[in-house]
């Protein structure tokens, strides 16, 4: 069974809306404004490249993206090679890019339950709130690994859904803080 990685930064608030700048929502690029940049901060976004043998996302942030990422070799170089796995029911095979290694579009939860159940290793989702979302709510997280920033942003795409489900128990497995307010917090769902 593959383990489901969860990646997000995240506002103090739960924010995880345009961490980088992408465009249309108010607080773009909120993870480098008045933030001192620490490198040590971003380790742990190399060794999910490292350690990911798959990388997971939504339609929109595929078409976020699939312009910029195959050409990031000096940032993302694993994730060029790696297979990648779209989330969504409107894309198509003729939308995807050609550059970027394998792609296969998934149509449901039901379809990243059974990737899950497959031979491999952990698959890391980038980006994509709304589908983050769901699979917690539908309880298909193994893994969170989150950077917290130490902003309030008030308004914006939450990390978690307000879902009247089930209490869920997660075990912290490591953290740091670091010197300009961010904390590294990794935690385990525990089943």
């Amino acid at each position: 069974m593959r383990t489901l990685i969860a990646s997000a930064f995240v506002s103090l608030d739960g924010v995880v809306e345009a961490p980088g700048g992408e465009p249309g929502y108010r607080n773009a690029g909120w993870t480098f404004k008045d933030i001192a940049f620490d490198e040590a901060v971003f380790e742990l976004k190399g060794r999910e490249q490292e350690e990911a043998t798959a990388l997971m996302m939504g339609r929109v942030s595929y078409e976020a993206f699939s312009p910029v990422w195959p050409d990031m070799t000096d940032e993302f170089p694993r994730y060029k090679v790696m297979p990648k796995y779209v989330v969504s029911t409107t894309l198509q095979d003729e939308d995807l890019v050609d550059d970027w290694g394998e792609i296969t579009i998934l149509r449901s939860l039901d379809d990243v339950a059974a990737l899950k159940e497959t031979e491999g290793g952990p698959i890391i989702i980038a980006g994509s709130a709304t589908l983050i979302r769901d699979l917690s709510d539908a309880g298909l997280i193994d893994r969170y690994h989150l950077l917290l920033f130490p902003v309030l942003l008030g308004a914006g795409k939450k990390l978690f859904s307000d879902t009247d489900k089930d209490k869920q128990n997660l075990e912290l497995v490591e953290s740091t803080a670091y010197s300009n307010g961010v904390q590294k917090l990794v935690y385990d769902v525990i089943r």
